[in-house]
């Protein structure tokens, strides 16, 4: 935001300070400054000269020399300018001055260009005449200097030779750039920046004294406003301008338009432009003629409508853009721009102003769509205060009537149909001293709060909150206002106090350093995949055409093809890795993952999707599935869940060999699979060789673990130790084997130890030999042969039921 010092002396006259001063002052109140230009850089010993006399030069045709009357001298000149006479004021600098640089356009040099006396062609010459470059400024500044040639002041200018002529150019002032965050709305203009200076220096501010100015006609009259988006237009005002004079606007209103960086135009756009600038409320004017049955509807769009804008383009709209229509259809983009089908020329009679407000977040998203973005546009977006649509539109009017630029029609038609409460929020002011870590009394409290117009109820204790201030909603809001007038720098060092806690990790983060211990101590080196990816790598992993893994999130704005979907499998990017390896020639890999699937619960999303933590271990070179088994049997152990835990073989998993894989529970619940890679699967990654993955999903080990542990002394009584060789069919499984021991086994199973597989002539073939080493004890008494004997029956009565038979 450029703010002119100058025009913020206009609210504020009583401020007396320095750039500098002003600078540091409104930082330290929380005003940001990005950056000060001082419009009178380099400007030095230049005064206001009358021309006097003018002669030829001698031996140069293009030269002139002027005698030039500069107050308490008369100095010769010589010049090649082409625009001087005799009589005509114009900016002097005298020997041994300083201008901000040349005409040429070029970049002015750093410490400006330094004026001495010397000779042109033979001829003395004690000073140079100025042309609006050499003063540091441009024509867009000063549309009435010439082109190429000498700046003239006008005969309306009070000046005499003598005079500061930078003071009578108005370039001594300077421009402040601030750095305003989009919660402070109220800043984005030359009012708002004018009550923070007013407040920061404890000076009054005077706000422009507006009139509702008007002829005896009735605007309602001459035009009907109809909103029927309510929820994305608060407010709307209109106002009848007729018997339009276009003239250039006054110099004072377009010195201070273009040191806004805005090129003056004409009285009635420089009007709209002032306004903007001073209120921070954008305006819009409409040729009334060309408002067809002189109404205005306020309405969204329809999905695929097209509207050409103002400058020339086609815009695609939707049914959330909102729309300025009159009787028969569109005329503007609401907040953005107006319609090439309404556009204001220069024979307009009669003139429809707009001021409203509209909907911030509608404005910014409309804006990003269309792909148009502007001046207006950046005010609106941030949510303007409908309050401020009604002064800024009388404001613009009572312009209208001083500049004389037209005849004003009396009324205003105000759509507001629900009008904004007033904001209250409880005093607290020892809440805010103890936020802060300062002590600062409620008198002084409510100073502050008066120099920011902030009102006070005494009988509920609250205080008002003046509707221009949208970002002071709570107390934290309000502490804030005390800290920047308090001062910043005031705030005591206080050391942190409160109560001492130990910090620890979560009982999932400890879950996950389980995991990555066991996996690293195993030879895992930890990996991290992308979560993007392409949709053939369900292809790739051989799953059915209708599998609910297929059901993938499609990202808005992908990076390409590749990672156009968020992955429903951990697979792919563990493949990828150990197949770049292979590929590598490194012979023995294992590489592990923690990281996120999402899963839709419904597409299209409707809500977030289901993002599930898995761990992922992948393995090819000197291993098997026993070795990746037993990585997991260990991990479960640390986690206290080895007595929970089952592998069940199975033949689900598509990508996975149908006779090497296993699904794995926890508790009953589903948790994981292990199995080797297919070898179709390993082919399509461009691996020849055998790999083995697993799978496992943390949220679900998290929920059934645990670390605690219960400490058993030293068995009093001895063991009993029982071996059983057992025959069954090879696919039979010992783990099931050692299920229906555990189960019949009772307490008194202390342990179960295989020791033995054996397959070969001595069993009938089909079959195979298993032995178990079963111990026996109990805490409190020795056992007896018969309680032993009598439990194992029960074991191998149970085995029988699964064709298992007790080796002869």
């Amino acid at each position: 935001m450029n703010t002119p010092i100058s025009w913020i002396k206009a609210y504020v006259p009583d401020l007396d300070c320095t750039v500098q001063e002003y600078v540091d002052k409104m930082t330290l109140s929380g005003s940001h400054v990005e950056n000060a230009v001082y419009l009178d850089k380099n400007l030095e010993k230049i005064v206001v000269g009358r021309i006097e006399k003018i002669e030829k030069h001698p031996d140069a045709d293009k030269l002139v020399i002027c005698q030039v009357n500069v107050g308490d001298e008369e100095v010769q000149i010589v010049t090649g300018a082409s625009n001087v006479f005799k009589g005509a004021m114009v900016p002097v600098v005298l020997d041994g001055g300083r201008v901000a640089g040349g005409h040429d356009g070029s970049p002015n040099p750093e410490n400006g260009i330094k004026i001495k006396k010397g000779k042109l062609r033979g001829v003395p010459s004690y000073g140079m005449m100025c042309s609006i470059e050499e003063l540091g400024s441009t024509r867009d500044m000063y549309p009435e200097a010439p082109e190429d040639g000498i700046y003239i002041f006008d005969e309306s200018k009070d000046v005499k030779p003598g005079d500061d002529a930078v003071a009578a150019l108005g370039l001594r002032d300077a421009v402040v750039e601030f750095e305003i965050t989009s919660n402070r709305v109220d800043c984005f203009s030359m009012i708002g920046m004018a009550r923070e200076a007013a407040a920061t220096f404890e000076k009054p501010f005077y706000a422009p004294e507006v009139k509702e100015v008007g002829n005896n006609e009735k605007a309602e009259d001459y035009i009907s406003v109809e909103v029927e988006a309510t929820d994305l237009c608060p407010r709307y005002t209109a106002r009848i301008v007729k018997n339009i004079k276009l003239a250039p606007s006054p110099e004072w209103m377009q010195r201070r338009l273009a040191a806004m960086g805005i090129r003056p135009i004409n009285n009635i756009v420089d009007i709209t432009n002032y306004v903007m600038e001073e209120y921070g409320q954008p305006m819009h004017a409409y040729d009334l003629n060309k408002i067809r049955g002189h109404k205005i509807v306020v309405k969204r769009a329809n999905d695929g409508d097209v509207y050409t804008t103002l400058d020339g383009q086609e815009r695609k709209l939707d049914k959330d853009v909102l729309m300025i229509n009159d009787a028969e259809g569109p005329v503007g983009i609401a907040g953005i721009m107006g319609g090439e089908n309404s556009m204001v020329t220069d024979d307009i009679q009669t003139m429809l102003f707009e001021a409203a407000t509209f909907d911030g977040t509608n404005i910014r998203l409309s804006s990003k769509r269309i792909g148009l973005r502007t001046d207006a546009s950046g005010k609106f977006e941030k949510g303007l205060d409908p309050e401020n649509a009604l002064e800024a539109i009388n404001r613009a009017c009572q312009l209208v009537e001083e500049l004389g630029a037209g005849e004003v029609v009396g009324g205003v038609v105000d759509v507001y149909p629900n009008p904004v409460e007033e904001v209250k929020i409880p005093f607290e002011p020892a809440k805010y001293n103890k936020l802060l870590g300062t002590n600062v009394s409620e008198e002084k409290m409510m100073e502050y709060f008066d120099r920011l117009e902030i009102g006070y109820d005494k009988e509920t204790n609250m205080l008002l909150i003046p509707s221009f201030r949208q970002d002071l909603r709570c107390s934290a809001d309000i502490a804030e206002e005390v800290a920047r007038f308090f001062g910043y720098d005031n705030i005591p060092t206080t050391l942190p106090h409160g109560e001492a806690t130990a910090g620890k990790k979560s009982f999932a983060a400890r879950v996950e350093d389980v995991v990555m211990n066991i996996a690293e101590q195993n030879g895992f080196c930890g990996g991290m995949c992308y979560s993007f990816e392409s949709p053939k790598v369900f292809d790739k992993l051989l799953l059915a055409d209708n599998d609910p893994l297929r059901q993938a999130i499609v990202i808005a704005n992908p990076l390409g093809e590749d990672y156009s979907i968020m992955r429903t499998i951990e697979l792919n990017g563990i493949l990828t890795s150990l197949a770049g390896n292979y590929n590598h020639r490194n012979k023995n890999v294992r590489l592990y993952e923690i990281g996120n699937v999402y899963l839709p619960k419904a597409l299209p999303l409707t809500e977030l999707p289901d993002e599930r933590k898995r761990l992922t271990l992948g393995m090819y070179g000197e291993c098997d599935f026993f070795m990746l088994k037993g990585v997991l049997e260990e991990m479960f152990l640390k986690l206290g869940l080895d007595s929970k835990v089952d592998f069940e073989p199975s033949q689900e998993k598509p990508f996975l060999h149908p006779g090497r894989q296993a699904l794995i529970y926890v508790g009953g619940a589903y948790a994981g699979f292990i199995g080797q890679v297919h070898p179709e699967v390993c082919e399509n990654y461009d691996m020849k060789c055998e790999a083995y993955v697993a799978g496992i999903d943390l949220p679900t080990v998290t929920e059934k673990a645990t670390f605690d542990r219960r400490y058993e002394g030293v068995a009093k009584y001895p063991a009993v130790n029982r071996d059983l060789s057992l025959v069954m069919k090879k696919d039979v499984f010992v783990g099931s084997l050692e299920k229906v021991m555990k189960e019949k086994g009772g307490k008194l199973l202390e342990s179960i130890q295989l020791f033995d597989v054996y397959e070969g002539s001595q069993i009938e073939e089909g079959y195979k030999s298993v032995a178990f080493s079963l111990v026996f004890r109990s805490p409190e008494r020795s056992l007896e042969a018969a309680e032993i004997n009598k439990i194992v029956d029960k074991i191998l009565k149970e085995l029988e039921k699964m064709g298992v038979e007790l080796r002869a």
